[in-house]
């Protein structure tokens, strides 16, 4: 079977606009649910809606894969699934190292969706020297001093931060001089690398202070509504992040 140090991605040398990338897990999502259920054919309407997205962007997105659907009959669920699964890099396997396993890495290592969506959790890795050995979703723990082996070992690309904030930029630079290329951070802190090292960042404080700002931007309209006063609008995307990128967030 294929790893992830082996193939890579085609969506930049295809020129597939980093804004479609990150729309295209929704699309996914949405199709699985529709193949679960048997529904061979769906409306760019109802994909839409179902993704969460406007049909007419979600046409435009499919375009830059080649798929149009037919006029009157719609996309065809099944060759979507396996169009936007191998567009992703999702029809090969992707081992991943979990380093940092506290509440959130154990979470993380106990959570059943990367397997059914091609990441195989290769290793759990931990500082403290009382974690090794430990079994965490029936993985045993393995110590930070054997990182660069374990990823040479399993080939693997992709490594999940899951530390402290203070020790993620010193963790991180080791994967990067370890070989790995795309990092998913949950870790509360930016890191710094180099060009070619893909950065994801997950954080649920900034999602929740996000959410905090509407619910206080409802209740100042409710509370302008019923003095007669009209409330300044605000435009509202609720999946844009603080620098305008739409945010990595943990697959249902």
């Amino acid at each position: 079977m294929a790893t992830g140090r082996t193939h890579r991605p085609a969506t930049r040398s295809r020129g597939i606009p980093e804004a479609t990338v990150a729309r295209l897990p929704l699309y996914l999502r949405a199709l699985t649910a529709l193949s679960e259920r048997s529904v061979p054919t769906v409306s760019s309407e109802e994909l839409a809606a179902a993704a969460g997205v406007n049909s007419a962007k979600l046409r435009k997105d499919f375009s830059y894969l080649g798929s149009y659907g037919t006029r009157g009959v719609g996309y065809d669920v099944e060759y979507l699934v396996y169009q936007i699964s191998r567009e992703l890099g999702l029809t090969q396997d992707w081992p991943v190292v979990i380093v940092g396993i506290g509440n959130l890495g154990a979470a993380l290592a106990n959570y059943g969706g990367f397997a059914s969506r091609g990441f195989r959790v290769a290793a759990l890795i931990d500082a403290d020297p009382a974690m090794a050995g430990k079994p965490v979703a029936g993985m045993p723990v393995q110590h930070t001093d054997d990182l660069e082996r374990i990823i040479s070992d399993n080939g693997v690309s992709i490594g999940v931060i899951a530390t402290p904030a203070g020790a993620a930029q010193q963790v991180c630079d080791r994967l990067v001089a370890a070989g790995i290329t795309s990092i998913l951070n949950f870790a509360p802190t930016v890191l710094s690398v180099p060009d070619g090292v893909d950065v994801r960042k997950v954080d649920l404080s900034i999602e929740l202070q996000i959410l905090a700002f509407h619910e206080q931007r409802k209740a100042g309209e409710d509370a302008a509504a019923d003095d007669g006063t009209a409330a300044p609008a605000v435009a509202k995307d609720h999946r844009k992040g603080p620098d305008g990128d739409v945010p990595a967030v943990m697959p249902a």
